[in-house]
């Protein structure tokens, strides 16, 4: 077997969608890879590096495929006949990846990522509610919030983590609600809610 052409073992589809590039971002404007199928981590999101193998802060927006049943294994990888669903439209992560020689992939990991502004930035009031939304949630004051917890000993910031749960909360139920937006989109407009993602954090995840 010639050593880059792929196996088909499914390892690479299990451990997580990939990111998004600008070269990506017709799969989503053409409807190859509807938004519902997506989310969102989010600028200062804590994020485990592939590369690495360490955890690290979002330096942007990275725009990923979801996983199956809560999991990590790609939504597209259809595992009782390994092979991918959107294989002639998949992203550019999944087509210049090689797992026996990485150089390729290295070459553009975390590069000229797409961000939810080049998708829907045009869409009336709906970025407008995006910036509201990640200057109110926004990673950096859930960090400031857990160095000060920790710094306290007596008392705990937990009104303040659950006013911003409960804002995220809310803002998420009215846009589905009174803007009639596919509750499906929500991982994507806004990142997975914080309520996920500060547990998933505090575990390691």
């Amino acid at each position: 077997m010639n050593m880059t052409e792929c196996k088909r073992c499914g390892t690479c589809c299990k451990k997580g969608g990939p990111s998004f590039h600008i070269e990506d971002r017709a799969l989503i404007e053409d409807g190859f890879i509807p938004a519902k199928y997506l989310y969102t981590v989010r600028e200062g999101e804590p994020v485990r590096d592939n590369i690495t193998e360490k955890i690290i802060y979002a330096p942007s927006d990275i725009i990923k495929i979801k996983g199956r049943k809560n999991g990590w294994t790609c939504f597209f990888y259809d595992e009782s006949g390994k092979k991918c669903g959107i294989y002639e439209h998949r992203p550019l992560e999944c087509r210049v990846l090689n797992c026996r020689d990485t150089r390729e992939i290295e070459k553009i990991f975390g590069r000229n990522l797409l961000t939810r502004k080049e998708i829907v930035s045009t869409v009336a009031g709906l970025w407008e509610l995006i910036i509201e939304h990640d200057q109110r949630c926004s990673y950096e004051t859930v960090r400031k919030l857990t160095d000060e917890a920790g710094k306290r000993k007596k008392g705990d910031l937990s009104g303040e983590f659950a006013e911003l749960v409960e804002y995220d909360t809310i803002m998420r139920e009215l846009v589905v609600q009174k803007g009639q937006l596919d509750s499906e989109l929500l991982d994507f407009i806004f990142g997975r809610p914080l309520s996920v993602t500060m547990r998933l954090n505090s575990a390691g995840k």
